[in-house]
């Protein structure tokens, strides 16, 4: 009986690190995304050079938060939402400075 107790609780914990690195996972698919929708403002001339720039600090900043939260080797709920809320920003911010007047 003590045996299955133990197998269930690091199996409980194997999921739970595996949900997390899915989370972190999808967080750096999006990251590439992103990025690539930077790229592909660069290229088409929507983004002029001071908007590219914004948004790479931006993305800086997003890169910056995922490595803090993933130094200790655990991300906390509270962190995570915070880098999905930094994320939705910044995805925000490239739709926004795509799709304005400027071009380059």
């Amino acid at each position: 009986m003590k045996a299955t107790t133990i197998w269930m609780a690091v199996a409980g914990l194997m999921l739970a690190g595996a949900a997390q690195a899915d989370a972190l996972r999808g967080d750096l698919h999006r990251d590439v995304r992103q990025q690539a929708r930077i790229l592909q403002g660069v290229r088409s001339g929507e983004l002029t050079r001071g908007e590219t720039a914004r948004l790479e600090v931006g993305q800086l900043r997003v890169d910056r938060r995922e490595a803090s939260a993933a130094a200790d080797g655990h991300v906390s709920g509270a962190e995570q939402a915070g880098i999905v809320r930094l994320q939705d920003r910044q995805s925000r911010r490239i739709l926004r400075l795509k799709h304005n007047a400027r071009t380059d």
